[in-house]
């Protein structure tokens, strides 16, 4: 299946059912390269390269989403996901500020090198300096509560085989008809699956402005398990001009289960 965006879903290494991406660093030729992996806890710029098969910086790139290149930062405990968008300066070096707490750190680029037949999400790892509390994976969490926003998530998680998630957004109670576009969509999914924070990068159903698909309350997104397992679901959409994350706790199952167990809640917000 093709999404809106132009990633075909059966090919791409997070979709379809295939091995998730961003389990190496190095992919196809093309190489994710931090100045440095040993970081400081707080706020700070981050710094990185992609090499590619010449071995010298990439600095030509093809747009997905608005973006020539997308940068997920999450604890490995699926603690801290923060989704931002860097600079890149002439020599091909990127640059952003992250706001790291002490722990294990994985590190995504997706980027579609210019010539290249695809995307691609290569991925590394950090170390932050510091006393480290892991937490534990939240239970099954069908529900986000973000600030004044209520998020729920209806659909399973079929391990090789696509299926709906539909995710509802409400603020106090009432449905968000008028979300706005967020990386030429009206919402942004990513699942890393536990264990090892395999990457899978969804996109949904429809796009601003095609004379269908409507500004809310609801999401849809195709997605497929690369396998059973437990998943961290993380739904990026803007509203009033912020783009708010709301999380998700999702087991894929080859039967899934008819109900939705209730767990804890998460979310935050942030300003792009």
């Amino acid at each position: 299946m093709m999404s809106t965006s132009g990633h075909d879903t059966t090919s791409h290494s997070g979709h379809g059912g295939a091995r998730p991406g961003g389990l190496s660093v190095s992919e196809s030729g093309y190489t994710l390269a931090f100045d440095s992996t040993i970081l400081s806890a707080g706020t700070q710029t981050v710094t990185f390269r992609v090499t590619g098969p010449d071995g010298g910086p990439v600095t030509e790139y093809t747009a997905e989403h608005g973006k020539k290149l997308h940068l997920i930062a999450v604890r490995r405990d699926t603690a801290g996901f923060q989704h931002v968008h860097p600079v890149m300066d002439g020599k091909g070096t990127w640059s952003v500020g992250v706001t790291l707490e002490p722990g294990d750190w994985r590190f995504f680029a997706d980027i579609h090198p210019a010539g290249h037949d695809g995307t691609l999400t290569l991925g590394i790892d950090a170390s932050v300096a510091g006393q480290y509390d892991p937490r534990p994976v939240p239970e099954d969490t069908r529900t986000a509560r973000v600030g004044e926003y209520t998020v729920t998530l209806d659909g399973e998680l079929v391990p090789g085989e696509a299926s709906d998630l539909t995710l509802t957004v409400s603020r106090e109670g009432r449905p968000v008809t008028d979300l706005e576009p967020y990386l030429e969509a009206y919402g942004h999914l990513v699942a890393l699956r536990v264990g090892d924070l395999g990457y899978l990068h969804v996109h949904p159903e429809g796009a601003p402005g095609d004379g269908s698909t409507e500004p809310g309350p609801r999401i849809t997104f195709m997605a497929a398990a690369p396998s059973g397992g437990v998943y961290r679901l993380y739904l990026d959409f803007q509203h009033e001009g912020v783009v708010r994350t709301a999380e998700f706790t999702v087991r894929a199952s080859a039967k899934a289960a008819s109900g939705h167990p209730g767990g804890h809640h998460g979310g935050h917000a942030h300003h792009r």
